[in-house]
């Protein structure tokens, strides 16, 4: 029996040696099958070591894989590893990758977390801005070293522009040269001598989301010559005009050198020092009274506040200039990213550069309020007026030209309403031309506003809709990109529009010239300026009392600050360079808000404090508060009881019984009394008054009292006419008409005290016993007590022959706090609505 079985039944032979062959096939292709994906894997991992993102991230993606079947923690921190170099290099595949593993905490470890979570949160344009950064530097650094010195970087700037193509003969564009320069500064503002590529992409990102290092603000495109030396190292002439303060700060340490040595000399062996300090101190304190600060911090916010708006509208230039150095880097990465969202960069830079516009509106805001109530003999407003017009013109030219055509018509038709707006003003006769700027109708809006229809007031409704056009732009992010920054111009106009309806012609014309002259004489015109700034202040100190001493104070207290500075331990050019460090903007709107916060708290409390006038008789509060109430209850009940009357204002009439002197204030005396004899004597006579020479066939009635009294101070002269006094009044109750002409015991417990102040001393001074007076107080303190004691507001004689007393009432100066606010307010409205809107 043959072993071998046959074929199933329609096969041959043949057949199933074929079948057998292909069997044979089959398992040597799934043997290839198993080696092929090693190698797709070694080729990708050779290519993702040589730096491919795309294969860096197939790698990553692998070992993720992998981690899932073994070695989890040691293949997940693999793939994040490929992960962040594919993410460093913008694939945004592998950002999604490495959002995944940090949600899910796979392969992240203290050392890469932070590193992770940077590149997760990456922008798309931060991704573009990292790709195109990526190629400059490889351009920059064609040997691929790990890091290369910012000299060879500079070195290599040109090779950015070359794309493979000839370079053609002739010159090179602008535009490249430009890019060039850009680069350059954007390598040498790194502090590090060696740039590494990812420095080289943190400074681009940076700067391509507005933060821009500060040596690229500083710099010039007219002061490369200047980079690097310091100021010791330039000479005189281009130290005053680069560095004046430390020109200004070496000379005033010579001359304090100089004066300090001369200067202690002279005034150790004269002067006892230690009491120079205080006698400035009694000094100030002796004229601070509310009549200079009223004068004095309206006039100080002013000044500062517009220093601060000219300085942020300086900033504004400087940071035009980093708008075009910032469009310039812009198109360079364009080069290399066509994906770039240049819009959104430019979004983010304006939002990144709106400090110095916010500080301008806050200067503006104590501008507007300051200028209303501060003294206009003090402010020069045809200069003013001038200089807001030069600075309205600039800003506008500084701005970006995205939205030119808004800002060009909202420039045009803010000039047009206001040159019509002046119409009204100008000593001309302009005929049917000042209709133009003519209200024609005057609708009331409300209690408190009137809407004025003019020609102007439908100019401002043209350019509000211009405002909000430019808003609305890049979907409302045109608010602080382009409305922002054009408000700069519109204030600038508004305010060159309202100093200007308060300007002369002459003044303008005088402002003009001197202006012209300031271009082309200033060491000149700076001395001038300075002469007759210093002789208009030597005139107004003249006018004040005490200037003689104060005089004398201040050139004894030269020598001894000079001395002070020169041994201080912290010099005053590094107090300035502190200053100017932390911003002298923030310094100034700092103490303007604490001036304004200070002087709100004080007119608030003023303002509480006021009181109607109220119809509460004499006679009625002595039937409530007076004797016959404390005989029936007793004094401390009806003093209870009175508390409630306190605050109010009355006018009675009364018997002016007697006045004395309670407080004698004379801070010059003081001040000499502490000097020396025989300084304090040579002192008393040169500012004070001499006693009279005592001759007895010519003395007066007055002489000779005066010549009693210096027998007895042993002084040749005196400083009374530098005396404050304060005085009290003792006022009786008028008799009734009935029992006028009888002599009777007047009750004194009802006699009423009232407090008054220096002002009063002319008036008080000429009353005789039993004058009948009428005077004005407030009820507060001692209510219902034995002699309460007021304070005098108003008083006047009603029975005085006239050369006696003063004519008419005399009233005690009282600021009108709530009137100061309700101008600066009102003033504040009409500079932004006017003319469209007015306060009624």
């Amino acid at each position: 029996m043959d072993s071998k079985q046959d074929p199933p039944s329609g096969i041959s032979y043949t057949q199933l040696g074929r079948s057998q062959l292909n069997a044979a096939a089959d398992a040597e292709d799934q043997e290839t099958v198993m080696e092929e994906p090693e190698v797709l894997f070694e080729e990708l991992l050779e290519r993702a070591k040589a730096g491919e993102p795309k294969a860096q991230t197939e790698v990553g993606k692998h070992y993720l894989k992998l981690a899932e079947e073994q070695n989890e923690e040691l293949n997940s921190c693999g793939a994040v590893e490929w992960l962040i170099l594919a993410a460093k290099q913008g694939r945004r595949e592998a950002v999604k990758l490495l959002r995944r593993c940090l949600a899910e905490r796979r392969g992240i470890t203290s050392e890469n977390e932070q590193e992770v979570k940077k590149l997760s949160s990456e922008t798309d344009l931060e991704r573009a801005v990292r790709k195109a950064a990526l190629v400059m530097y490889w351009k920059l650094n064609p040997k691929k070293k790990k890091q290369l010195a910012v000299s060879e970087l500079l070195e290599n700037v040109g090779q950015v522009d070359s794309e493979g193509s000839e370079k053609h003969p002739g010159p090179v564009p602008k535009s490249v040269q430009k890019q060039r320069r850009m680069l350059e500064r954007l390598v040498s503002s790194e502090p590090k001598n060696y740039i590494a590529l990812d420095d080289f992409v943190e400074i681009t990102k940076k700067y391509a989301k507005g933060i821009i290092p500060t040596n690229l603000l500083v710099q010039d495109d007219d002061d490369d010559e200047l980079v690097g030396k310091s100021p010791e190292e330039l000479p005189l002439r281009l130290k005053v005009i680069k560095y004046p303060l430390h020109a200004i700060m070496e000379i005033k340490e010579h001359l304090i050198d100089i004066a300090s040595k001369a200067g202690m000399h002279w005034l150790s062996s004269i002067i006892p020092t230690h009491h120079i300090n205080a006698l400035i101190f009694f000094f100030i304190i002796s004229n601070l009274t509310i009549d200079f600060f009223a004068f004095f911090i309206p006039l100080v916010i002013f000044y500062l506040s517009f220093i601060s708006m000219v300085i942020c509208t300086l900033k504004v230039f400087q940071d035009s200039k980093a708008w075009e150095n910032f469009r310039t880097l812009t198109d360079l990465l364009l080069r290399f990213e066509p994906n770039l969202d240049v819009e959104e960069a430019e979004v983010n830079f304006g939002w990144n550069h709106l400090e110095p516009y916010l500080y301008f509106l806050l200067s503006v805001f104590f501008v507007i309020f300051s200028f209303p109530i501060a003294s206009k003999d003090w402010i020069p407003r045809s200069e003013l007026a001038t200089i807001s017009v030069f600075f309205m013109v600039t800003s506008y030219i500084s701005l970006g030209t995205s939205a030119e055509p808004y800002t060009r018509r909202a420039l045009l038709t803010e000039v047009a309403a206001g040159c019509l707006s002046l119409l009204q003003v100008v000593p001309l006769h302009l005929g049917h031309l000042k209709l133009l700027g003519k209200t024609f109708y005057s609708i009331p809006v409300g209690h408190f506003f009137v809407l004025n229809v003019s020609i102007p007031c439908l100019l401002f409704l043209y350019l509000f809709y211009l405002f909000f056009r430019m808003a609305q732009m890049r979907n409302f992010k045109g608010t602080y990109c382009y409305l922002v920054p054009y408000l700069v111009c519109f204030m600038w106009c508004e305010l060159s529009v309202v100093v200007l309806q308060e300007s002369s012609g002459i003044g303008l014309i005088r402002a003009s010239i001197g202006y012209f002259l300031f271009l082309f004489a200033l060491p000149i015109l700076a001395v001038g300026i300075a002469l007759m700034c210093l002789v208009h202040f030597i005139k107004w100190f003249i006018t004040l009392e005490l200037v003689k001493i104060m005089v004398t104070l201040v050139l004894c207290a030269i020598p001894l600050l000079f001395r002070w500075w020169t041994r201080a331990s912290i010099s005053v050019i590094e107090i300035v360079k502190s200053l100017t460090k932390s911003s002298i903007v923030k310094l100034i709107l700092v103490w303007l808000t604490a001036i304004v916060l200070f002087c709100w708290c004080y007119v608030y409390r003023s303002e509480g404090m006021k009181v109607y006038n109220s119809t509460l008789t004499w006679n009625q509060y002595g039937f409530l508060c007076g004797p016959r109430a404390w005989k029936e209850t007793n004094m401390a009940r009806t003093q209870i009881l009175c508390s409630h009357l306190e605050g109010h204002r009355v006018t009675w009439t009364g018997r002016f019984k007697y006045v004395r002197v309670t407080e004698i204030d004379n801070s010059a005396e003081s001040a000499i009394n502490m000097l020396p004899l025989f300084i304090g004597g040579w002192l008393r006579c040169l500012y004070g008054e001499t006693y009279p020479a005592c001759d007895p066939q010519k003395v007066t009635l007055e002489e000779e009292e005066l010549c009693r009294l210096k027998f007895l101070t042993k002084h040749d002269c005196h400083m009374k006419r530098f005396d404050r006094y304060k005085f009290e009044i003792t006022v009786g109750m008028p008799f009734n008409s009935v029992n006028a002409s009888k002599v009777m015991e007047e009750d004194v417990t009802k006699d009423i005290v009232l407090k008054a102040s220096n002002e009063f001393k002319k008036v008080l001074l000429n009353l005789r016993q039993g004058s009948t007076i009428e005077f004005s107080t407030i009820l507060e303190g001692r209510l219902g007590s034995k002699w309460p004691v007021f304070e005098l507001k108003a008083i006047s004689c009603l029975n005085c022959m006239s050369k006696l007393s003063p004519a008419g009432r005399h009233v005690k100066v009282e600021h009108d706090w709530r009137s100061t606010v309700q101008k600066a307010l009102r003033f504040a409205f009409d500079f932004f609505f006017s003319p469209f809107l007015s306060v009624a």
